[in-house]
């Protein structure tokens, strides 16, 4: 199947290159020019949040989640500068460098909405994502212990997330553009 990418809003005049902090994506089933945080009914690896991530290929394949789950809009790929660097050295960041038994626990308690530990601005690290989920799923109803989960997740190759979870850490977030996806990417 082919697949077409569109431009759809640049919401600044200087290019790509031009920008000297990361990249953030969102996937979604339409453009999120002024992103905001909303109160979420089902729990999520982080908690509630506005979810972006660093691998433009996982937000497209996201923003197709969407439309499937939601039946509506076009799959659309938001675009964000963030200045890590600024937000590290300002706010509560909790990062996660790979999916070992903090992060499960983290994304389990999350996911049960149970989580009663620090409050964060930023959480980043591995998503719990759909070839994962079975191995969650099973720690979950324990039919595997920490140990042989944690073995089972490394054999994972993992993309990362970065929640944002305060006001103050989204008005880092710069929206640069977006764009369509036509046609089905994956």
């Amino acid at each position: 199947m082919n697949t077409t990418i569109i431009q759809h809003k640049t919401a600044h005049n200087y290019t790509l290159n031009e920008v000297k902090n990361i990249l953030l994506y969102h996937g979604s089933n339409l453009a999120v020019e002024e992103p905001r945080l909303i109160v979420q009914t089902r729990g999520l690896d982080f908690g509630a949040g506005f979810y972006l991530t660093t691998n433009e290929r996982q937000a497209i394949r996201f923003s197709e989640i969407v439309i499937n789950r939601r039946k509506t809009g076009i799959a659309t790929v938001s675009v964000y500068e963030f200045d890590m660097e600024a937000a590290e050295s300002t706010l509560a960041v909790r990062k996660f460098a790979s999916a070992d038994a903090e992060w499960l626990r983290f994304v389990t308690d999350n996911r049960l909405k149970t989580y009663k530990g620090e409050s964060y601005d930023i959480v980043i690290g591995a998503v719990a994502n759909d070839a994962v989920m079975p191995t969650i799923q099973a720690f979950l109803g324990g039919f595997l212990n920490e140990e042989v989960t944690i073995i089972t997740l490394k054999t994972s190759k993992l993309v990362d997330q970065v929640c944002i979870k305060s006001e103050r850490a989204l008005s880092m977030l710069r929206f640069i553009k977006s764009f369509e996806i036509k046609g089905g990417y994956f």
